[in-house]
């Protein structure tokens, strides 16, 4: 039999995180979005109770939780405001290629520049493995090149992961604002560099495996969120709508569709939770992440559609929610590689490793 209960530690880590989205980010959506930004003491909120240190090693001063903590704490936000969770997490993307590849030491750095309340890192998947502009030049120790599209309005740290490689840029950072389409709350940007000293560049391939992976699941789990609110919301309203005397729920076309909208959640999630277990047991998990991610992302262009259309008419006005949640699942689609990067880096690690299963068995852990 299988047990999906996460735990009595991580329960409360994501009891705390819901907690804080109905209590402060709930209220203040709309008002979130338009400031480009949460207020300061939403900020301050998410600081206090560690969720910004979360991955964070303890050597660093952060909580040393692994990704499945992440991952948790990333749905239960995403389900309020995605932008929000985003435009909260200081570290961010960046955290990952930065510790993978340069250690604690350069995780500590990294926690050090974006200590100020409402400083950010961000970290972008460029070169072979995503979408970037061509214009991208390293030359020596100085970098030029642009990021058409970043979901932040500050940027402290830009952190870019290519190939093999990682360069880690904190000064000569322009940002043009950009109107953004989803992730209101988070900012919207365009980035440009030129000669930007480097702070650190390091080269390790299988820590860019690895930070592949695990920002992949940051964005997976942030879908999940959003999904998860697109089901609940579109669900509750077919069961309050009358048509023909009972609720739209009750007709047999809908009822199917919402069960087969939960069901690619549900699948998602599990898909999600084996490749974040995988990861804080340092399995080899490129595969399952990046299949993960590519799962959420089919299911999100399922079920963002599909819940407005559930309610018709009225889920295409900004009264209703569920035209926010299909804006933003298509905008984190394009984060950190997107899904032809995800399918391409599976279907290679599949041919890698053919059996994810048998790569756990084989050490003594219990898939």
């Amino acid at each position: 039999m299988l047990d999906l209960d996460p735990g009595d530690e991580l329960g409360l880590v994501a009891d705390t995180a819901r907690k804080l989205a109905d209590d402060h980010l709930g209220p203040a959506v709309r008002i979130a979005e338009a400031a480009r930004q949460p207020a300061a003491d939403v900020f301050a909120a998410y600081t206090e109770i560690g969720l910004a240190g979360l991955e964070l090693p303890e050597s660093a001063g952060g909580a040393g939780q692994g990704a499945l903590a992440r991952v948790l704490v990333n749905e239960e936000l995403a389900a309020v405001d995605v932008g929000s969770a985003l435009a909260l997490d200081p570290l961010g993307l960046a955290l990952y290629p930065v510790v993978e590849m340069g250690g604690e030491s350069a995780a500590a750095e990294l926690a050090v520049g974006c200590a100020e309340l409402g400083a950010r890192a961000v970290g972008v998947l460029v070169g072979a493995d995503a979408q970037m502009d061509e214009g991208m030049d390293l030359q020596g120790d100085v970098a030029s090149g642009s990021v058409p599209w970043l979901p932040a309005d500050r940027v402290d740290s830009l952190v870019l992961l290519a190939g093999e490689s990682m360069l880690w840029i904190d000064r000569g950072i322009d940002l043009a604002p950009v109107r953004g389409m989803g992730l209101r709350a988070a900012g919207a940007s365009e980035a440009s560099f030129r000669d930007a000293p480097l702070r650190e560049r390091f080269v390790d391939a299988a820590g860019a495996a690895r930070a592949r992976a695990r920002g992949r699941l940051y964005v997976a789990s942030l879908l999940l969120g959003v999904m998860r609110a697109a089901c609940d919301f579109s669900r509750d309203y077919a069961q309050e709508r009358q048509a023909f005397g009972r609720p739209i729920a009750h007709h047999q076309a809908l009822a199917f569709l919402i069960t087969d909208m939960q069901m690619a959640l549900d699948g998602a999630r599990l898909l999600v939770h084996e490749a974040a277990w995988r990861i804080d047991r340092r399995l080899e998990a490129s595969a399952a992440a990046a299949s993960a991610y590519a799962q959420c992302i089919d299911a999100a262009r399922s079920i963002g559609p599909n819940a407005v259309q559930i309610l018709g008419g009225h889920g295409f006005v900004a009264d209703y929610p569920v035209e926010k949640h299909m804006r933003e699942a298509r905008s984190l689609s394009l984060l950190w590689g997107g899904f032809d990067a995800a399918i391409d880096e599976a279907g290679r690690a599949l041919c890698r490793h053919p059996s994810p299963l048998a790569l756990g068995l084989e050490t003594g852990e219990r898939a």
